[in-house]
């Protein structure tokens, strides 16, 4: 084998392999419950259930899915897939809003900002905690029926 294709083998690994640490890092990845005993839901009802379900899309995105089991008994469905980049994707299944925007601070920390119709709903702020274990979001805004939010979640990786 020559010099020169070895090297491009090398080459070649090495950023494969860089790319692959770049979205292992991600702490946001993976599946995670809601621990509703650690939660608050300001105004309530909490939901019955929620898992979390985020998937690396892409060097720089996620795919998030989101279900359960409302107050109310019925099931939801919750998606959507967005970059780290601050720009407004749809968001389908939540009543609260149907545009998002994805931003990373660092490597636990998210934030978001909803809409509905236009209109700015929330603000979401997910840190996962040092040991990987947690996933804390805390959520200010406005649902759709005008009340003011002020939630907690927290989620623990499954």
């Amino acid at each position: 084998m020559s010099k020169q294709l070895l090297m491009g083998a090398f080459i070649v690994c090495g950023v494969l392999a860089m790319g692959q640490v770049m979205v292992a890092a991600d702490s946001n990845i993976g599946t995670w419950k809601l621990n509703l005993a650690k939660s608050k839901y300001d105004p309530g009802p909490a939901p019955k259930s929620q898992t979390l379900k985020i998937e690396a899309w892409g060097a720089d995105g996620v795919t998030y899915t989101s279900d359960g089991v409302g107050a109310d008994g019925k099931p939801f469905h919750w998606a959507f897939q967005a970059k780290y980049d601050g720009k407004f994707v749809p968001f389908t299944g939540n009543a609260d809003a149907d545009m998002l925007a994805y931003k990373r601070i660092d490597a636990n920390t998210v934030e978001s900002t909803t809409q509905l119709k236009g209109k700015e709903t929330g603000h979401t702020r997910a840190v996962v905690s040092a040991d990987g274990k947690t996933r804390t979001l805390t959520q200010t805004g406005k649902n759709a029926k005008g009340q003011d939010i002020h939630n907690v979640l927290v989620f623990e990786k499954q």
